[in-house]
């Protein structure tokens, strides 16, 4: 008798991604993403992309109501004194990394099942690092 085929899982981006803030957090540090602001439903700053890349600092000092879960991340931010909304589908977090170390992890393309790659940051060079203003300051 065959066995039955194993379940279709969900992605382990959101559950790694939240994962990873955590603990750049945690030690003091502070959490980057690196986004291909190409995919679909993504919503950044258009002056701040390069060559189809924005990186966003998204320590809790740099910006309100983050939301980090299964479908994307979420924030408000300050950009050049302007508050602005933020929405990264997860699909489009190319890595997560201590913007101090360079410590994360770079994730493949979703084409790529199963196929969860831990990385440094290092071997992805940013285009275009955001550092929003705090949320609370003009």
């Amino acid at each position: 008798m065959s066995e039955a085929p194993a379940p279709a899982m969900s992605s382990s981006r959101p559950y790694l991604v939240r994962a990873l803030v955590e603990w750049i957090n945690d030690n003091g540090l502070t959490p980057h993403i690196q986004v291909d602001a190409r995919m679909p439903g993504v919503r950044v700053p258009s002056f701040a992309v390069r060559e189809g890349k924005v990186t966003l600092n998204i320590a809790l000092r740099a910006v309100a109501h983050l939301r980090i879960d299964n479908e994307a991340i979420a924030f408000q931010a300050r950009f050049g004194g302007v508050s602005q909304s933020v929405y990264v589908p997860m699909n489009a977090v190319e890595a997560v990394y201590a913007r101090e170390n360079a410590q994360g992890m770079v994730f493949p393309p979703d084409s790529e099942p199963n196929t969860d790659a831990v990385a440094s940051a290092t071997s992805t060079t940013p285009t275009a690092t955001v550092d929003a203003d705090p949320a609370g300051d003009g």
